[in-house]
């Protein structure tokens, strides 16, 4: 279908303030500073929650800072680990801040999100071991935040749900922590893809294939490290014992079709998973009134898989 009119007016408002600059064109720390003057500038004001603590949590290479955010109650809530995007390069806690608070709510859950160890400074696997040894120290902690230990899930956006599908494969492969649920937006599920809509969308929607390229180049130490499954969840071999899914994708968006993909392969090994696609949306959008619809099934997902 056409763009959606939301999508084309978020592109006209960039396009409006300069455009965004093209990869590799500035420092990575410029792109850092840019991004974050982004977000403040377009996300939505943040919501209200009950309580929200910064603190450290123990990682491979030191500590490692979590955000916790707390909604209104005083039971044991479930718990979401949550992994922001920005292309294993960009971005912080500080991005998915608006959304974290509306989950938080929403879907009366605790959110702990993490602040992982960035590219190019550190190349893969070291964000992916963070995160798992964060969403590691959620489980064996829970209790303490106020959540239950046998109510955890992990979601993100972009490279956000990139790493929360690793961590549920890691869980599985290790044995702990055991995860009831993974919440994928627009994931990145194959650094070595080149399908149809990595094609169609290469440029003009924000996420171009180039800045693709060239993400992957910042986080991947060797060409090999693509091909392994914690770096391209769909190339794992088996997808059976995962926790069950909902993968969210967008017409728009070159990551559309690998995304669709890893819940096929989710489906078929017998995870039971969700897949929906927004027409007319581009890659980026949740955060914003244009992913408001996404954002809503999200937390209704998450509130039905994590209920008691």
């Amino acid at each position: 279908m056409p763009l959606d009119p939301r999508a084309q007016a978020f592109l006209d408002q960039i396009a409006s303030a300069g455009g965004l600059p093209a990869p590799g064109t500035v420092s990575v720390e410029d792109e850092r500073k840019n991004l974050d003057l982004f977000c403040k500038s377009m996300l939505p004001p943040p919501e209200p929650v009950a309580k929200v603590e910064d603190c450290l949590a123990p990682g491979p290479a030191g500590q490692i800072p979590v955000r916790i955010y707390t909604p209104q109650g005083s039971e044991a809530f479930p718990v979401l680990v949550d992994f922001h995007g920005g292309g294993f390069v960009l971005g912080s806690v500080e991005m998915d801040d608006p959304g974290c608070r509306m989950l938080a709510n929403a879907a009366a859950c605790i959110v702990v999100s993490v602040e992982y160890r960035l590219a190019p400074e550190h190349k893969f696997p070291a964000a992916v071991e963070d995160c798992y040894a964060a969403t590691k120290w959620v489980a064996e902690n829970a209790s303490a935040l106020g959540g239950d230990p046998t109510r955890i899930a992990v979601g993100g956006i972009s490279a956000g749900g990139n790493l929360a599908a690793v961590v549920a494969l890691m869980a599985r492969d290790r044995g702990t922590p055991r995860l009831i649920y993974q919440l994928l937006m627009y994931p990145v599920t194959d650094f070595a893809s080149d399908t149809p809509s990595m094609r169609e969308n290469a440029e003009g929607y924000m996420l171009t294939r180039d800045g693709i390229a060239r993400y992957r180049n910042l986080y991947l130490g060797s060409e090999a490290d693509g091909h392994d499954p914690y770096a391209s969840p769909l190339r794992a071999r088996d997808l059976r014992g995962l926790p069950a899914a909902l993968v969210v994708t967008a017409e728009y968006d070159p990551l559309r079709d690998e995304g669709e993909a890893y819940a096929a392969r989710l489906h078929e090994a017998g995870v039971s998973a969700v897949c929906t696609r927004y027409d007319g949306m581009l890659h980026g959008g949740l955060p914003f009134d244009m992913g408001k619809e996404a954002m809503q099934e999200a937390a209704a997902a998450l509130r039905s898989a994590l209920a008691k």
